[in-house]
């Protein structure tokens, strides 16, 4: 192949390629000086800072203790998560055990087990179903942006929190390989 070859000709500058609009005075640059953004900019590194906002500028630590507040909040929601995961797994148990005391009978060791026939499809179940799924994917979504501010503190809070979380609602999952 010749140099002259558009698929082989290297000789232009990458970053010149690449080049997004900037607000430094330049007439063609996006009409929002939020908007535009540099390739520095978007290179995704872990770092450490204790002022990376959490969700909202509002949710946005201003000293160490404020930070240290945050991460364990997001332990808490993890562990939280992981309790949600645990109801969902153990949901038609859960809703048989409710019904059973509302109704005012005494609990039978054996009404925790799970049947071997299919459950017939019941609308009152199938939206609380539905209802905690949404819950769960709420919460998941949540820990996910957390974990994509590329904050090791967040990173590190989250997964100490499904840790933990998976330690104290491991016994309810019923297998170990339940999520």
């Amino acid at each position: 192949m010749d140099s002259a070859s558009p698929s082989m000709d290297m000789s232009m500058d990458a970053t010149s390629a690449m080049a997004m609009p900037s607000s430094t005075g330049d007439p063609m640059s996006m009409p929002s000086s939020n908007m535009t953004m540099s390739m520095e900019s978007m290179i995704m590194v872990f770092f450490t800072s204790t002022n990376t906002p959490l969700w909202s500028s509002a949710f946005t630590p201003n000293t160490a203790g404020q930070y240290a507040g945050a991460c364990i909040f997001l332990i808490a929601f993890a562990v939280v998560f992981r309790m949600l995961l645990a109801l969902r797994f153990n949901l038609f148990k859960v809703v048989a055990v409710v019904k059973k005391r509302r109704s005012g009978g005494l609990l039978q060791p054996d009404i925790t087990e799970i049947k071997a026939t299919p459950r017939p499809w019941r609308a009152s179940e199938a939206i609380l179903s539905g209802a905690l799924d949404t819950v769960i994917a709420g919460v998941s979504y949540l820990l996910m942006v957390a974990v994509m501010t590329m904050n090791v503190g967040y990173f590190l809070s989250v997964l100490g929190g499904v840790f933990l979380g998976s330690v104290l609602c491991n016994h309810l999952t019923g297998s170990p390989g339940g999520h």
